[in-house]
């Protein structure tokens, strides 16, 4: 902890926020905000928005103020985040927290400096941001001020990234923006063509956390799935299957895939033997689908492997970075 107060890591994502204090993660809610339409205030932020989302009169609004890991909605964004620093710190601090929030690789420097002014303006009294990449490195505990290379796979809720870490930087990365709500939209288009079914956002990702998987499983699981009938407009209920569900990504996947190996093609020869010794590692709410390392082993050629903690390990390694910024000072993205 600071002198003058909390040091805080903030994974700011397009589906979930994780707030990481002493190396712990003190806060885990969904990136979702009710908003009353009228009075334009906040109603409930988190989880208690997220159980709101699809259940409220035309007045409040459930919005995600997180687009493909940047932000689309700059006020709403600022103020929820004030919430959930509150939350961790006490609405009576002394001293403002000192952040390290994340952003995607790739994000343009207007993108950048929305989510530093955000922060700031949410209660912070200093801010650097950390790629994700680097975070995701640091909080695994990958050697990354050494000169061999590590590859590291992130695949979140709005943005997928690969990236080749050495000497405490980046030295190549993609990212696309594509992920895990694509994913599940990839799986709502399925079943309304198969089925005629129409589901919402949330039935299709519980569908994706119960039965999905990236590659067929010789043992299936099967899910009732309930949805409003395209014809008759009538509830119906489907029983969906864990390869429907593998079908239904494939093309996501392949998306994915792209940005991971153009990453490999583009990483020097010195670097790629150290990969092909180490593997990848995989990371973010996408590395729970099961069989995903398998499928990306397959795939590139390159041993994959799930971190210990995938959700958790960007949180981390963005409060652990606060710790080392003087190593990682010229490696950050500046504002």
């Amino acid at each position: 902890m600071g002198l003058l107060g909390k040091d805080l890591g903030i994974d700011l994502g397009t589906v979930n926020t994780l707030v990481s204090d002493g190396g712990e993660i003190v806060l885990h809610e969904p990136t979702m905000v009710a908003v009353d339409v009228e009075e334009l205030k906040i109603v409930e932020v988190g989880q208690a928005a997220r159980e709101m989302d699809g259940r409220v009169p035309d007045i409040i609004e459930v919005i995600r103020p997180m687009r493909e890991g940047v932000i689309a909605d700059f006020e709403i964004t600022m103020r929820m985040l004030r919430i959930f620093v509150e939350k961790v710190c006490g609405p009576a601090r002394l001293f403002k927290p000192r952040a390290m929030i994340t952003v995607p690789y790739g994000v343009t420097s207007v993108e950048s400096r929305a989510v530093h002014e955000a922060a700031l303006q949410a209660g912070n009294r200093e801010v650097y941001l950390i790629q994700e990449p680097l975070a995701a490195a640091i909080g695994v505990g990958l050697p990354i001020a050494t000169p061999s290379g590590n590859l590291v796979v992130i695949l979140g809720g709005g943005v997928t990234q690969a990236a080749v870490l050495a000497m405490s930087g980046i030295v190549v990365a993609d990212s696309v923006r594509v992920g895990g709500m694509k994913m599940d939209e990839a799986i709502a288009s399925y079943v309304r063509k198969k089925y005629g079914l129409v589901i919402s956002q949330r039935t299709a990702e519980e569908a994706k956390i119960r039965i999905g998987a990236a590659i067929p499983q010789d043992e299936e699981r099967t899910m009732e799935v309930q949805g409003q009938d395209q014809v008759t407009g009538l509830p119906r209920p489907i029983t969906l299957s864990t390869n429907e569900v593998v079908e239904a990504l494939q093309g996501t996947l392949l998306l994915e895939l792209a940005a991971i190996k153009n990453v490999l093609e583009h990483t020097p020869p010195e670097l790629a033997s150290d990969i092909i010794d180490r593997g990848m590692l995989v990371c973010g709410g996408g590395s729970l689908l099961t069989g995903i390392d398998k499928w990306l082993t397959r795939e590139t050629g390159v041993p994959a492997y799930l971190a210990e903690d995938p959700v958790d390990s960007i949180a981390i390694g963005s409060n652990r970075g606060l710790s080392m910024l003087e190593r990682l000072r010229r490696n950050l993205p500046t504002v």
